[in-house]
């Protein structure tokens, strides 16, 4: 039986060794580095390439691709010119909270930065997924996300202009847009939402800072009000490797 911590992923059977027990010279090197990685803790400068290649006596690419494996899983991270220890992944629930609760619930300061805010007539497959008319006008808000003033990801929302007139003079974009929306007496009651991985686009990956090929987690969203009437389209960037996702789970009702 495992005792480990929940929010910690199981090792796999065999710590990754396949059956017939030939392991990959990188996958070696990069058994190591996780070691190393436990002595430098979080925010710890990892040593360059040549460095490490000489330490273990591989190549450079070896350590090149056993770092970018590490990189992917989010045990690493960029800072300038250099490599540092990452800390644990932001974890967010799959909830109708927003994105400023789940970040503050971690102890981190969450944060926004407007990108854009404009008004846009609905095109017809827009329209009909908000149950509007085609042409009818929707705010078009995009911001990129930061947690502890780390760009973590990009959303982009759509919502009708007539459920928030003026919202282009009253919202403060680095803010929650729930908060706002239930200060206007518009309230959530639902959402459908769908998860996929995709790599960011040339523009997504340089307003997050990221490299092109970093996977990226996409959620789609469509809320819907009290009412039941849909409310707003949401497409959200998250980075793979600075986030994963909850969610709490019920048995159905016995028969």
């Amino acid at each position: 039986m495992n005792h480990g911590s929940p929010h910690r992923p199981v090792a796999p059977a065999r710590s990754g060794v396949p059956e017939h027990g030939r392991v990959p010279k990188y996958f070696l090197v990069k058994a190591r580095v996780e070691e190393l990685l436990g002595e430098l803790g979080p925010g710890g400068r990892l040593p360059t390439e040549a460095d490490l290649a000489e330490r273990y006596g591989v190549a450079r690419a070896t350590v090149r691709q056993a770092l970018r494996d590490l990189l992917v899983e989010g045990r690493l991270r960029r800072q300038g010119r250099g490599t540092v220890v990452a800390g644990a992944k932001i974890e967010q629930p799959l909830s109708l909270a927003s994105y400023t609760e789940g970040v503050t619930r971690q102890g981190l300061r969450p944060g926004r930065t407007l990108i854009a805010l404009d008004r846009l007539p609905a095109d017809p497959a827009t329209a009909e997924r908000l149950a509007v008319r085609p042409g009818e006008p929707l705010w078009h808000l995009e911001r990129v996300l930061r947690a502890d003033e780390e760009r973590v990801g990009l959303e982009s929302t759509y919502l009708p202009v007539t459920r928030l007139p003026h919202l282009e003079r009253d919202f403060d974009p680095s803010g929650s847009l729930y908060a706002h929306l239930a200060e206007h007496g518009v309230h959530l009651a639902g959402a459908e939402e769908r998860i996929e991985t995709v790599l960011a686009t040339p523009r997504e990956a340089l307003l997050i800072g990221t490299p092109p090929a970093l996977p990226m987690l996409l959620l789609h969203r469509r809320s819907r009000d009290t009412a039941g009437h849909p409310l707003e389209l949401v497409r959200t960037l998250y980075r793979g490797d600075r986030f994963s996702f909850t969610l709490a789970l019920t048995a159905p009702p016995g028969p």
